[in-house]
């Protein structure tokens, strides 16, 4: 689905509407304290929008995991309260998301207001997609907006349910994200390329083949590289590595080079005995790995290899590390090439749309989260979108456009 297949907030004018909005609020939280902000920050501008046009913004979203029921400490409570300094005004908080309190809330709502309704998985019918549920949390509305890119990848009461029985749009937030992977897969400024990290080929599977498919470069990193050199006949040490997915890689490798895409594997890495910070290290050829050893970082000869490699590209999409880069010095690798991709975007020559948690925490590690073209704080929904997925929360974006069932 394109950017251009949903209707946008473009064509919805807000006044006196009823608006359920779908957020995604589930922020890190550490002793009462929320530690990043950015998916408040970037949801404010849509919810800014609907209210000042006067809208009834009516904010509904997921926190944590509660299993279907009630539990205090994963109230939306403190999070409304930060969306509310954010805003700069009154957010009103409701202690429950479906039932008589939300009515009355929503009942005495005027033009401009805002007000947060509670956990929606507090009620097993949230993650069950109950129609129940999703009927009564959209008799609370007259119009179904989301915003919440990084929730679409699930099937629940609030992201799919509900878009059966309310006109649907898409916020600003949803739609810049969308158009962002448009941008970097659907219709890219060639030549594309991506960079794969992380530890395990298996739980990258579906988006390697799916980027084959897609880019003229695929950069593997990470220990999921050790894979791969290991299907080469390499010997890897004792690096992290998936012996039952030796066939695996070298059926990726070979459907590459029937592609024609430069798959680039690390060509020297910095080793270590122990896996620890400070520990002693070496840089050797990915064919001199010692027994006892564990490659933990690529070398300064792939790090010249890669940026080599950006320097050709117009569009590149990168999910995962290309090391342990929470662990200096194997930070090394993964800063220097991302510090690169910075580079060349700032200086236009590159798109780069990056997502999934740890590669946030690399980006912003390297100091360059702000730098890239676009950074998607989704994670399971980014990595869905990667993989080729039909996500459930788009799709009923362009379905119920013109069509909506009776409550």
């Amino acid at each position: 689905m394109t950017t251009r297949s949903f209707r946008t907030l473009d064509t919805l004018a807000p006044q006196g509407q009823k608006i359920l909005l779908r957020a995604d609020l589930n922020v890190p939280v550490r002793d009462g304290i929320i530690s990043d902000l950015t998916r408040i920050e970037r949801l404010a501008p849509t919810i800014k929008e609907l209210a000042d046009k006067g809208g009834r913004v009516i904010v509904v979203s997921h926190f944590d995991r509660p299993k279907g029921k009630p539990v205090p400490e994963m109230s939306l409570a403190p999070i409304s309260e930060a969306l509310a300094r954010i805003l700069g005004k009154k957010v009103t908080f409701v202690p429950d998301c479906i039932g008589p309190a939300a009515q009355d809330a929503v009942a005495a709502m005027k033009d401009g207001d805002v007000l947060v309704l509670e956990n929606t998985r507090f009620y097993p019918g949230e993650e069950k997609n109950d129609p129940e549920m999703a009927r009564a949390l959209a008799s609370l509305a007259d119009i179904y907006v989301n915003d919440a890119f990084s929730a679409a990848h699930r099937a629940h009461a609030s992201t799919e349910g509900v878009a059966h029985h309310l006109p649907s749009f898409a916020g600003r937030l949803m739609e810049m994200e969308l158009g962002a992977l448009e941008a970097a897969l659907e219709n890219p400024e060639r030549p594309v390329g991506a960079i794969v990290g992380g530890a395990k080929v298996s739980t990258k599977l579906d988006l390697l083949n799916n980027m084959l498919e897609k880019v003229d470069m695929l950069a593997v990193g990470g220990a999921m590289a050790n894979t791969f050199l290991a299907a080469q006949g390499f010997s890897v040490g004792k690096s992290l590595r998936e012996e039952e997915m030796l066939d695996t890689a070298r059926a990726i490798m070979a459907k590459a080079e029937g592609r024609g895409c430069d798959l680039v594997l690390p060509v020297d890495v910095v080793i270590a005995s122990d896996f620890m910070a400070g520990a002693p290290t070496e840089i050797v050829p990915v064919s001199e790995i010692p027994d006892g050893w564990m490659a933990l970082d690529i070398g300064p000869e792939t790090v010249a290899l890669l940026t080599e490699k950006l320097r050709k590209l117009k569009t590149l999409v990168w999910n995962g590390p290309l090391g342990v880069f929470e662990m200096p010095p194997f930070d090394t690798g993964t800063n220097a090439v991302a510090q690169e991709a910075a580079r060349l975007t700032k200086a236009g020559k590159l798109r780069t749309v990056a997502g999934g948690g740890d590669t946030v925490s690399a980006l912003r590690h390297a100091h360059v989260l702000h730098d890239m073209s676009y950074v998607s704080t989704a994670g399971g929904a980014f990595l869905e979108w990667l993989e080729g997925k039909v996500l459930p929360g788009i799709v009923m974006l362009g379905e119920t456009a013109h069509d909506v069932a009776p409550l």
